[in-house]
């Protein structure tokens, strides 16, 4: 047998039949680049710091343009206020804000071209301290003492001296200040609810109400039954929301008054303020910054809307106080009674909020606390 060719191994214990085996030959290295790794590649890594730094700066170049197409707007409503109510109003102090909001929806009706009544008058408190936002709603027909002019219903204060007498007589009313006016045309809010992509209400109850008839002839007027609104949460366009702020009567609870409509131009009102500061509309405000004053006529600088969006932010809807004045029906008037002074200690937070004592009808005064209504008692 050939000394080469051996037909057994030798190990230190003894002879194993075989062959010898052979080392197995070493793995093939991968070739970089090749297969799928776990590990990021460190050509990524160098572009991270790269793209963080592009969105902040598209971050702050949006900013930019939102501030200033929104300044554009606020500089137009300013030029829209009569100059004679800036000199109307007072110098603020402390941490409390008021703010007249005044709405006039009537320039495009039929027969009240030339009229220049408040349909809607609101002293809106805004409160830093407490971080809450009251509505103070004075009816359109709630008799007052107007400056110069004797007594009257305090909407015909608009007609007789514009804004600067309404926040005159407002003041005597109250005995609260007037920091800031403004003066919203409610019919140009159905534009501004179009561009926001609606607004979300509410409708504490069902309504059918019959006025300004959309259809052209008389007889379609007399067969149609009115406006409809079922009650619960809606999604509404402009058009349907300024219908809704417009209700003052409903078929179905003959108890609705002005009151009623006061409570739905709030509640559109509030809700258009919502929208404004939610994140959809800060996206679009580069484009739609300058239009979304454009129903409004105020003094209020841009920071002061900042200031006001961030106290509603910090606030909450839960926190929000809803007041009214009001009173006794008589002819058509409605004679203040002295439960109005407490109402208006409810709003500067000197005595904790209380709703109209029952019995006290569509016109009692009072407050609520977050989104309740304050209707009937």
């Amino acid at each position: 047998m050939p000394s080469e060719e051996k037909p057994y191994r030798l190990y230190r214990g003894g002879r194993v039949k075989g062959k010898v085996p052979a080392h197995p030959p070493p793995a093939p290295k991968a070739k970089r680049g090749s297969g799928f790794s776990l590990r990021p590649s460190r050509r990524w890594l160098r572009w991270i710091p790269v793209v963080l730094v592009l969105f902040v700066v598209l971050v702050i170049v949006w900013a930019l343009a939102s501030y200033f197409q929104f300044r554009d707007g606020v500089s137009a409503a300013h030029k829209r206020l009569d100059r004679h109510v800036v000199e109307a109003l007072d110098a603020q102090h402390g941490k409390a804000t008021d703010i007249l909001l005044l709405g006039t929806d009537h320039a495009q009706l039929a027969g009240r071209e030339d009229a220049n009544r408040s349909d809607s008058i609101t002293l809106v408190r805004v409160d830093k301290s407490r971080h809450r936002i009251a509505y103070l709603s004075i009816p359109r027909d709630l008799r007052v003492d107007i400056p110069g002019h004797g007594s009257s219903k305090i909407n015909a204060a608009m007609q007789l001296g514009g804004a600067a007498l309404t926040a005159q007589t407002v003041k005597e009313l109250t005995d609260l200040p007037v920091n800031h006016v403004v003066v919203v045309d409610f019919s140009q809010f159905e534009t501004l609810i179009d561009k926001l992509g609606g607004i979300d209400l509410v409708v504490p109850e069902r309504i059918v109400s019959k006025f300004d008839c959309p259809y052209p002839t008389e007889a379609r007027c007399a067969a149609w039954e009115g406006w409809r609104f079922a009650k619960g949460k809606q999604h509404m366009d402009g058009h349907r929301a300024l219908i809704y702020s417009r209700v003052r009567k409903n078929k179905l609870n003959p108890a609705d008054t002005d009151f009623s409509r006061a409570e739905h131009d709030q509640q559109v009102l509030q809700a258009v303020a919502g929208k404004l500061t939610s994140f959809g509309t800060l996206v679009k405000l580069p484009f739609i910054g300058d239009d979304l004053l454009a129903p409004v006529a105020t003094d209020l600088s841009t920071q002061d809307f900042l200031s006001l969006g961030w106290t509603k932010f910090r606030s909450g809807g839960g926190s929000t106080l809803h007041c009214r004045l009001g009173g006794e029906s008589s002819g058509g008037d409605i004679v203040p009674t002295e439960e109005n002074r407490a109402v208006i200690a409810m709003v500067t937070g000197d005595s904790a909020p209380q709703p109209p004592p029952p019995g006290s009808g569509a016109f009692g005064p009072g407050c609520v606390t977050g989104n309740g209504t304050l209707g009937v008692r």
